[in-house]
C-alpha cells in the first residue's frame, strides 16, 4: 500500500517503509510518552465507563454513579457498581498492547512515560511500572473525607462501603469523579514528560477529556513527533504528525518488537 504524503491517516495493511519510519524513530528517540485510553482497554474486553451503564445501571446517570455527592446520596448503590465494574475487569487479561508497550518498557528503563486515562490497572498487569494513572485506579480504595486518626483501620471490601467506626467516615473507589482535580503529582510528572519528549504515541483515547488530551499538544509544541494509534478518528488527528487507524494490539507488538 502507498501513502499519499499528504494524508496524515493510515489504515491496514501499512506500507512496511511506515513501519520502519517509526521504528527508526522509537530507537533514535531520547524519551517516549505513552498516553492510553479507554480504546486500549476495550481491546480486552473492559466496558468503557457508559458502556457499563447497562442493564439496571442504565437507569442512573453518570454523575450520580461517579461523583461525591451521587455517594453520598446513595453510597450502598454507587459501591456496588464499582463492585460490579471490579468484577468485570478481573475477568480480562491484559492484551498483546498492554504486553508489548510493558516489555519495551523493561527493555529500555528510564526512555518510557506510560501514562494512563484507564483506572483498570491493566498496564500493571502486564508488567509496566511505573505507570502514571491520570484519573486514579479502580482496584484501590481512598477516603472519602481527609482521615482522621480514627481512620487507620484497615477494611476488606465487602458488600457495603466500609465505614470507620469512630467517625463515620466512608471508604471510597480510588477513582478520579466528576468534579475532581487529577493528581496533582501524577499530572505534573505527565506535563514535564510531555515538553521533554522526543516521540509520542497516543493509543485509544478519543483525544475530548483534558487535560490528558492536553499532553500531545504540549509535545506537538515542543517538537515532538505525535502519533495517534486509533481505529477510529479522534480529536488530536488534526494536531498530530502521524494518525494510524488501527487496533493497538494488532499494531503495537509488531512496532515495539
Amino acid at each position: 500500500m502507498s501513502l499519499d504524503p499528504l494524508d496524515t491517516c493510515a489504515a491496514l495493511p501499512l506500507a512496511d517503509t511506515e513501519i520502519a519510519s517509526l521504528r527508526q524513530r522509537l530507537h533514535n528517540a531520547r524519551h517516549l510518552l505513552v498516553l492510553t485510553g479507554a480504546g486500549a482497554s476495550a481491546e480486552s474486553g473492559v466496558p468503557t465507563f457508559r458502556d457499563a451503564q447497562t442493564g439496571y445501571w442504565a437507569q442512573f446517570s453518570p454523575e450520580e454513579m461517579a461523583s461525591e455527592a451521587g455517594f453520598l446520596a446513595h453510597p450502598q448503590r454507587v459501591w456496588d457498581w464499582y463492585q460490579y465494574r471490579r468484577d468485570l475487569v478481573r475477568q480480562v487479561m491484559p492484551n498483546a498492547g498492554h504486553v508489548a508497550l510493558a516489555q519495551w518498557q523493561a527493555r529500555h528503563p528510564g526512555r518510557m512515560t506510560m501514562v494512563t486515562q484507564n483506572v483498570d490497572g491493566l498496564h500493571q498487569r502486564a508488567g509496566s511500572t511505573p505507570v502514571l494513572c491520570l484519573h486514579g485506579n479502580l482496584m484501590d480504595n481512598r477516603w472519602l473525607l481527609p482521615p482522621k486518626p480514627c481512620c487507620d483501620a484497615r477494611f476488606t471490601e465487602g458488600d457495603a462501603p466500609p465505614q470507620c467506626p469512630g467517625c463515620g467516615n466512608y471508604l471510597r473507589p480510588a477513582v478520579v469523579w466528576f468534579g475532581e482535580a487529577l493528581p496533582h503529582a501524577e499530572l505534573q510528572q505527565a506535563q514535564d514528560a510531555a515538553k521533554a519528549c522526543d516521540l509520542m504515541l497516543v493509543i485509544g483515547t478519543s483525544g475530548h477529556v483534558y487535560p490528558a488530551a492536553g499532553l500531545a499538544h504540549i509535545a506537538a509544541r515542543g517538537g515532538a513527533h505525535v502519533v495517534v494509534i486509533n481505529p477510529e478518528p479522534t480529536a488530536l488527528d488534526g494536531v498530530v504528525d502521524r494518525c494510524w487507524r488501527l487496533p493497538s494490539a494488532q499494531i503495537l507488538p509488531i512496532l515495539l518488537a
